[in-house]
């Protein structure tokens, strides 16, 4: 017997130990204050002056370029916004396109872009197409499909035609003008030699 007394007594110390360090965690966790989980706010998290992006094709050949005086990165959407935006795209067998605008968002992993604020996009004349002007105060481009549109009033000029509507969708891969609801559509009887080798395809080519 007396050989096992210091054995208990061992064991006994041994359990009180584990009974003690096991409160003395649980207590410290509870007494310690843990920081709540972060919110997720729409706060950018990085910051650009005179910024500039290009996009390429599989190829290496750059067709989309943004530009601007300031960017702005959010991560909760991974969106940018840049002010005093300039938007260039240049698919192959498409003409030049150049979109300008006060502010714009990008989003959607850059294959959607929103202008707003004196949003305006040119396209420049080709061989066959006079030069085509879209005004409007919100302007949606699509660089990978090379598509405008807007649900906005918008004023097109379409060479020497003008037309104000509410609603517009621009292809430029095919050449197609929808204006959905128009208000004022001005007809110039003046058409160059490049215009009328397409005027009988103005109303869906301009």
């Amino acid at each position: 017997m007396r050989e096992r007394g210091p054995a208990l007594i061992a064991v006994i110390m041994l359990m009180a130990l584990v009974a003690g360090t096991w409160w003395a965690a649980d207590y410290a966790q509870r007494a310690v204050p843990i920081d709540p989980p972060g919110r997720v706010t729409h706060e950018p998290d990085s910051w650009a002056r005179n910024f500039v992006m290009i996009r390429t094709d599989p190829a290496g050949t750059a067709v989309n370029r943004l530009e601007g005086t300031t960017m702005r990165h959010y991560p909760d959407d991974d969106s940018y916004e840049v002010d005093d935006v300039r938007a260039t795209g240049q698919q192959p067998d498409s003409p030049l396109t150049i979109g300008t605008a006060n502010m714009a968002t990008m989003d959607a992993n850059g294959t959607r872009i929103v202008m707003e604020g004196d949003a305006h996009v040119h396209r420049l004349p080709d061989e066959e197409r006079e030069a085509l002007d879209v005004r409007s105060e919100r302007l949606v481009l699509y660089p990978d499909d090379d598509v405008v549109e807007t649900d906005l009033p918008a004023r097109v000029v379409n060479g020497p035609h003008v037309m104000h509507g509410t609603g517009m969708r621009y292809d430029n891969k095919t050449a197609q003008l929808q204006v959905f609801a128009a208000t004022d559509v001005k007809i110039s009887g003046h058409e160059t030699p490049r215009r009328s080798r397409s005027s009988n395809n103005q109303n869906s080519q301009p």
